[in-house]
Formats: C-alpha cells, structure tokens, sequence
C-alpha cells in the first residue's frame, strides 16, 4: 500500500481587523514574525519544504539533468567588457566553477592588473553574500563599497586604500550600499536605512578615518512616499539627492567640491512632475513629462535651473513615442525611446543638429544604454539582447552610428540563433485595447496548430517594462517544444506612460484582465494547447498571478508565483512593513474608503474562494526585504484550507535568501530548474 504524501496544515488563531466599518478574521495573521526566529513558524516552513522535497522527489533525476543542462550553457571563465574611468581600466572576471567574480583594474597603457575583490574569498562562511559595487575616489586611491550577508538589503559600507591594500577601520551600517565621494577624497554622502521599514530617508556625510557616530545628517525625507536615492553628475561636478514618488520627483544639488555646503533644489517638487537631471559643463539636461506626457528632453543653463521658462527643448515631445532614457557626451545626445512597444536608440549630434537612429538585427529586442563613463568619448556603448541573441555589447560611434561588437555571451554546447524565431503580435482585449506579446520557440518543433505548451510570463507593476531579452536557461522549455511568452500587460511602460498610468491605482484589475485575455487571445491564434498552459510571475508579477488564479483557475495546468506579493490590503495598512508608505501611489492608501474597497476587490489573499484552484509552486526567502515571507505563507495555507481540488501545491522558502533569491551565479538555477521540471511533470516530459 503507498503511504499518502500529506501537505502540511497550519493551525488557524483568528485576528480581527476593522476598518472603515468593516471586518475581516485573518486566521494566518500568527505567521508573521519580523525577527525570523520564532520556532513554530521556521518549523511550519521546513515542513513545507520537505512536503515540497516528497512530492517532487520522482523529479529529481530530471531536476538534475535540466540544472546541468542550464549551466552546462554558461561560459566558465567568463569577463566582461573593461570600461575606462580617469585612466583605469576596470573588469569583473569569473574563472571556473565558482559562484562570484573577482574585481580588478589596470592603469591605461600597461599590463599588469591589480586585484580589487575577490567575492569568492569575501563570502566564505556566509550562506548568502553581495557586493554591492564599489565607488573610486577622484585619485584613484580609495574605494568604497558596501557587503550584504542577510539578503535584507542592508548593506556595511567600508573602505580600502588601493596603494596599500589596508583597510580602513570605518565601517557604515544599515546603508543602501552606496558612497558618493566628494572632489577632497576625504568625503562620502550615503543613506542611512531605516532597519524596520527599510526605506532610505536618511542622507549622510562621512569623512574618512572617523566613526560613523561623528557622521552629519546633510538630508531627512519627511514624507514617507517617497524614496531616496544618490549619484553624481556626468561631469563629476555635482552631487545630487533624488527624491521619487510614483507621481512626481525632485532632486537636491550640491557642489563635489564644497562637501560642507548645504544641499540646494534643483527645482521646487510639484505634483504630477517628473524629472531627473544630468549635468555636463553648462548646462543642465532634465528628462520631464512638464507639459510632456511621455516625457521630452530640454536643457537650461547651470545658473537659471529654478525657472522653467528658461528651459530649451533638445528632443520635443511626441505623441505616442515614449522617451525613457538618455545620456549625455560632449559633443551629443544619446536618447532610449518607444513607439508602439519598440525600441529605438537615437543620438542627437549637438554641433549639427543632426538625428541618427542606430540599427540593430532583430525584429524583436532588448536595448540599454550601457556604462559610459567618458563625457569626452566619441562612441557609445549599448548593451544588447534579444529573444534569440545573447547579451551583446556593441560600441557605435556617435558621429555615423558604425557600429563594432565588443563581446556576445557564448552558449556553451550546440546553440545556434538561427534554430529559434521571435515574434511580436498583438491580442485584444476586452476593451478593444491591443496588449503586445513577444514570442519565442524553436522553430522545427513549432506547430501553429494549438499542439505546444506554453510558457506564459507577465510583470506589470510600477511602470517597469520587461523587454524581450534573451535567457539560456530558458533553452530548456524551447528545446521541449515549450512556446514562451512575454505579456507586456498594462501597468508596465511597453506603450508609453498611459499603458502604466491604465494599470495601477483603480485600474489595476486591467493587468490581471490583459494577461488572461492573453492567454485565451494565444490559445484562440492556435499558438498553444489550451491544457498545456502554464503561467508565471514573480514579486508584484505574484500579484498578478494571484489575482489571475482568483478570476481564471480554468485556464492554467499550473502557475508559478515567486516571492508573491498577495496580502496587499494588510500590507498597505501597515506602515512598520517596508515600502508601504512608497507604494501608495501604486495601489492606492487603504486609510481611504475608495481604495480599500476596490484593493479589497482584487487582493488575491483576501479573494481565496472555495472552488477548484490549478497545481501551484510557490516561492520565497525567509529574508525577503520587498515581501514579506509571511505573505505567500499565509496565502499557501488559505488556499491549502479552501480550495477544492487535488492538484499540488507547494512552497519553498529559501532560509538564507531574499528578494532576489540566492546569490551566486550557479546556486539560483536549482530553482529554475525545480519550476521546470514542475511544469514539465504536468504536461507528461521527463527527460
């Protein structure tokens, strides 16, 4: 007789909220434990890692050949493009099997390398580490960088000498991990984080070889939605505080060179404004939607920044094409836009006038506006990819867009671009609006005959679009015959600021509507078998995963939902859990009546119904810094409690991990390759 495998069952203690007139009984409310120590609940989730071990234990074997498959891809000894910084040239390399880089440099000119990190050494004896980065001084002689061995995101500044190799005694805890030095290379600006909430509301100067108890609060945010963040000019002239909400930015300015002076704003903050600044000789670059919805380009000179009327147009607003990223050189403009969901990288020569699109091979793909520290530099480097292309950095010249391949990521093994096709389409919604898709398969296994399973991936949240770009480890599903695809649902910035601005706050429900529609547009179009679907979405994309699960269980074999933020009404209520306060702007302030009732309508915690629920993976880390763990835990124990089904529902939660999941370069695979082979198990693949 074969022993039942038996999920956990998690007691229940009801705990009463009451707001605006009504109630609600959270019987899972005991989860939640902010110091991660108390011993019934690490208990309640070891056992459903080991439930999840037993009922994936008859998939181990092909766990395995699919996690040496994915980094059977990656290149061992491995090294990224050197970029040139006031004379040095800077490189990360990866050498054999190990999980983190080693950092070094090189004066311009000569051979010999000296070692800056070795992350590998750094992290020994910790089951979680990041280098945050690190910031050299204007000499070239001292560095700042910042350690997290939590995964909390809570990061200790320190400091070397690069001419002796010593270390400094100053350590900075709780900051954000990063350290803008003044021109005197005896003073650094960082943000204090907050150990509770973690936001960074606090800005401080440091000066080096003293105790961070003698450090000078410079800058305290007040208003808790916003978020604080630093960077220097392109011309290393200015320092500046950026201050973002969802709906409207500033920034505070201070000269590199006077450390003691007192940050001044750049502009007053106004509701509905957003903009962000770059500085290069006399003037002053601002990225604004002022009188602009999808954002334009102007400039003004370094001494008339707070009058607006002052500000000269360098790339005008245009109707439908979305200007979202730019940087600036001596003699052009580099500028990141869309239309219609596609990229365009386009420079703007300042001595002609001159417009030069830059060209790429891809129907399909992924572009940015890579690291370039030179001002002087008369090429830009982009860094490449697209659903069938490795990264890539190309190096164009900025006078006639020539173009020259630094470095493509290698496939190890038998890959080769031209056995797979990406396609990017449209499906309508059910209010006329067209939601792009981008679709990948390999071409000799696609059937355009409602035969494939499908792989289906959406985020939506925050503005952030999710780009086409390419994966190895996703070669596994394609080399199956899986079709995946990328829904650019509302709530992301595919089709400009209004597709954002129609997903969130009262139309958020509009990302869960778009996404099924979807799904049901692919199944129609003969692109997938409408029992082999499969979706995922990981963060505020749980979100998304949640509510689809809610309003349409029917329509997946299975879902994936990864570090899943689910509780939202709870979670937005209470302000001693991290980023609340700067989420309002997103999902609403459920302190008022109107969005409480309609996040309350939505929220997949709190929509959990008893009805049939399709087979489930969730996962989380214990540390998680941006969701909770307690949230998918007491979302996996309502849904174990309601639903009405027998399919599988399992949770890992990784007990040294957080947001990001596990660090390391390999280790992160595991869970790629537990999720597919869950999907695989459901459709009947096993090898």
């Amino acid at each position: 007789m074969i022993n039942k495998i038996l999920a956990p069952v998690a007691k229940k203690v009801p705990f009463e909220m009451e707001i605006h007139g009504h109630k609600r009984v959270d019987d899972y409310y005991w989860m939640r434990d902010d110091k991660r120590k108390d011993l019934e609940i690490l208990a309640q989730l070891e056992a459903e890692n080991d439930y999840l071990k037993a009922k994936m234990k008859h998939t181990e074997g092909f766990q395995k050949i699919l996690y040496d498959e994915i980094v059977g891809r990656v290149q061992k000894d491995d090294s990224s493009v050197p970029i040139n910084i006031r004379g040095y040239w800077y490189q990360s390399k990866f050498d054999g099997e190990v999980e983190y880089p080693v950092y070094i440099r090189w004066k311009d000119g000569e051979k010999k390398s000296e070692l800056l990190f070795n992350v590998n050494e750094m992290a020994e004896g910790n089951g979680y580490f990041d280098l945050s980065g690190y910031t050299v001084s204007n000499n070239n002689m001292l560095i700042a960088f910042g350690t997290d061995t939590v995964s909390r995101r809570l990061y200790t500044l320190e400091f070397k000498n690069l001419e002796t190799g010593n270390f400094y005694p100053d350590k900075l805890i709780n900051t954000d991990g990063a350290a803008i030095w003044a021109s005197d290379n005896e003073h650094v600006f960082y943000i204090k984080k907050d150990v509770q909430t973690l936001l960074g509301q606090e800005v401080y100067r440091h000066k080096l070889g003293t105790d961070q108890c003698q450090d000078i609060l410079v800058y305290r945010e007040n208003d808790d939605t916003f978020y604080t963040t630093l960077s220097k000019s392109r011309d290393g002239s200015v320092i500046f505080i950026h201050h973002n909400s969802t709906a409207k930015s500033g920034v505070s300015i201070l000269n590199a060179r006077s450390p003691l002076d007192s940050f001044v704003p750049f502009l007053k903050i106004e509701d509905n404004h957003e903009y962000t600044i770059e500085k290069l000789g006399d003037y002053y670059y601002i990225h604004t939607n002022w009188q602009a919805k999808n954002f334009r380009l102007m400039r003004v000179n370094k001494d008339t920044t707070s009058d607006k009327s002052s500000w000269q147009p360098v790339i005008e607003h245009r109707e439908g094409v979305y200007l979202q990223d730019f940087t600036i050189f001596k003699n052009a403009a580099v500028i990141k836009e869309k239309e219609n969901g596609e990229n365009r990288i386009k420079v703007l020569l300042f001595n002609t006038g001159k417009i030069l699109e830059l060209k790429f091979d891809d129907p399909v793909f992924s572009i940015r506006i890579a690291d370039n520290p030179e001002v002087s530099s008369d090429v830009v480097r982009i860094d490449y990819s697209s659903l069938t292309t490795p990264p890539s950095v190309y190096e164009y010249k900025l006078i006639n867009g020539e173009r020259k391949l630094l470095k493509q990521d290698k496939v190890m093994g038998e890959f080769s671009s031209i056995n797979y096709r990406s396609e990017r389409i449209f499906i309508e919604a059910r209010d006329d609006s067209k939601v792009p898709v981008s679709i990948v398969y390999r071409k000799n296994l696609f059937k355009k005959d409602g035969s494939n399973p499908l792989f289906q991936y959406a985020y939506g949240s925050y503005g952030a679009t999710i780009d086409p770009s390419f994966s190895g480890a996703r070669l596994s599903l394609l080399d199956r015959g899986v079709i995946f695809v990328i829904a650019h649902v509302r709530g992301g910035q595919m089709l400009g600021r209004p597709w954002y601005d129609d997903g969130k706050l009262f139309n958020k429900k509009k990302s869960f509507l778009d996404f099924i529609d979807v799904t049901k547009g692919l199944a129609k179009k003969k692109y997938a078998h409408p029992n082999k679907i499969y979706a995922m979405g990981g963060s505020a994309g749980g979100l998304l995963m949640g509510g689809v699960l809610n309003m349409a269980p029917e329509l997946y074999i299975g879902v994936g939902a990864h570090v899943p933020f689910v509780d939202v009404v709870t979670t937005m209520l209470d302000v001693s859990i991290p980023l609340t306060t700067g989420e309002w702007n997103e999902w609403g302030d459920p302190a008022k009546k109107e969005y409480y009732d309609y996040m309350l309508s939505y929220s997949p915690y709190d929509q959990i119904d008893r009805k049939d629920y399709p087979n489930i993976l969730v996962t989380t880390g214990l540390w998680d810094s941006q969701v909770q763990y307690f949230e998918p835990m007491k979302w996996v124990a309502k849904l174990r409690e309601y639903k009405t089904d027998n399919n599988t529902l399992i949770f890992e939660t990784d007990m040294e991990a957080g947001h990001g999941g596990a660090s390391g370069r390999f280790k992160r695979y595991k869970q790629t390759a537990l999720e597919y082979a869950f999907f695989f198990d459901l459709i009947g693949i096993n090898k």
